[in-house]
């Protein structure tokens, strides 16, 4: 996409909006709003998949892999089962992601968007509080 006028502006928008929906985000939105950067950056490398971008999906796969690799290390392992759960669901989806670096099967992006996918929709079906 060529930049122009137009995109700088939308870009700096998006950004402001990002950052401000995430300072008012309450902990289950800011849960959801890091879900939808994880998944949008795997679907974007599974796009640089089919163009033969790797440099651009190995970009796309480090900062989904933060996104988890911060979810992971957030949870609090010692308050039961549920945080256990997720956290050998965030360490498959990992692997799956760190396989992906290398191996250019589009399955293994599938299977981590399929497993963020079920968390987010658990979190945004949780009552709020």
């Amino acid at each position: 996409m060529p930049v122009t006028l137009m995109n700088l502006k939308v870009a700096a928008y998006q950004q402001v909006a990002a950052h401000g929906g995430v300072a008012a985000a309450d902990p289950q939105r800011l849960i959801t709003l890091l879900l939808d950067g994880a998944l949008t950056r795997i679907a974007a490398a599974r796009g640089c998949l089919h163009r033969a971008a790797r440099l651009e999906k190995t970009d796309h796969l480090r900062r989904a892999l933060a996104i988890v690799s911060e979810l992971r290390a957030c949870l609090a392992l010692e308050h039961g089962e549920l945080p256990k759960n997720l956290d050998r669901l965030y360490e498959f989806v990992e692997r799956q992601l760190l396989r992906a670096h290398t191996d250019p099967a589009v399955h293994l992006l599938d299977d981590a968007c399929g497993v963020l996918s079920e968390i987010r929709s658990a979190w945004i079906a949780l009552p709020r509080r």
